[in-house]
């Protein structure tokens, strides 16, 4: 009968990774704050999205956003290992730059889960359905209108609305949904973005000609629903970097409106097409580079 070889010596256990430990002189259970990099945080929804991720681990304690410095600081009890993976799971991948134990009395603790994410889930609602509304209308309008412009900034519209669904789909439901719906929300709204731009392309060609008066007045309806969108996420603040970081990442959303305005007013000064065709393919440009970003999150 054959003899078995005998099985290869493993050597002494691995430590796991640095990022999967505790903090040097931190027990298991320990009280720690781990200092994070997260490369994708950089807007109002994903700090929403941090929020649902660390809510449902039992050992954070509390945690705060800069989302000017894509940085994340978690107080926790044991290794950041879930950390990582939770926020890995809702498309935000992180990377630990810090990590250092600190007495167990000195942060505050997480408010109670059920109350602050159902909260969390009315802004949401609201932010979708404002968003999803000033959509439809400014599709319709820019259709009727032969505006460029403002179908395109109807699908930055359609682009936030996106985000919001897909952070209410996270928000108290299991994050592993979030991947898949996110899949699908980019590649609709990349189908959207291509079809703005085939649409500015074919205007060129045959002709179009934009009304002025509907430009403005939609795009300065789209204004005022955008500035309602960043009060609502205000409540979601904590005033500081994190209040002005709202600004300055909406400033996208402004310049958008502000474009399509001022494509109106030369289209009415100059007789021609060809603002309101320059400001509908940078918009869509922006939203193709949005729906592609979404498309890589893991």
């Amino acid at each position: 009968m054959a003899r078995r070889a005998p099985k290869a010596d493993a050597g002494p256990p691995q430590a796991p990774p640095s990022d999967l430990r505790p903090a040097p002189g931190a027990g298991a259970g320990d009280a720690q704050r781990t200092r994070l990099r997260v490369a994708r945080l950089d807007c109002p929804a994903e700090e929403l999205l941090v929020a649902a991720a660390l809510r449902a681990l039992p050992g954070v304690r509390r945690w705060e956003c800069d989302v000017t410095r894509a940085a994340l600081e978690v107080w926790h009890a044991g290794a950041p290992g879930p950390i990582l993976a939770a926020l890995a799971a809702v498309g935000l991948p992180a990377e630990v730059v810090a990590c250092e134990a600190v007495a167990p009395e000195a942060p505050a603790a997480v408010p109670a889960p059920g109350g602050a994410a159902a909260g969390e889930a009315r802004t949401l609602r609201w932010l979708l359905g404002l968003n999803a509304a000033m959509f439809v209308v400014e599709a319709v309008a820019g259709w009727r209108a032969e505006s460029t412009g403002l179908l395109a900034d109807a699908l930055d519209m359609f682009a936030d609305a996106a985000v919001y669904g897909m952070s209410l789909a996270v928000v108290g439901a299991a994050v592993a949904r979030q991947a898949r719906v996110a899949r699908l929300t980019g590649l609709v709204q990349l189908a959207l973005a291509l079809g703005a731009l085939a649409e500015v392309g074919r205007r060129a060609a045959v002709g179009s000609a934009p009304d002025p008066p509907a430009m403005m007045g939609i795009a300065l309806l789209a204004l005022a629903v955008n500035a309602t969108c960043l009060l609502l996420l205000a409540r979601h603040r904590h005033g500081g970097a994190h209040l002005r970081a709202s600004w300055i990442f909406s400033t996208a959303d402004v310049l958008a409106n502000a474009g399509v305005i001022l494509a109106g007013a030369l289209v009415a000064l100059t007789g021609t097409r060809w603002p309101d065709l320059a400001v509908g393919t940078v918009i869509g440009g922006l939203v193709l580079g949005g729906a592609l970003r979404i498309l890589r999150l893991r």
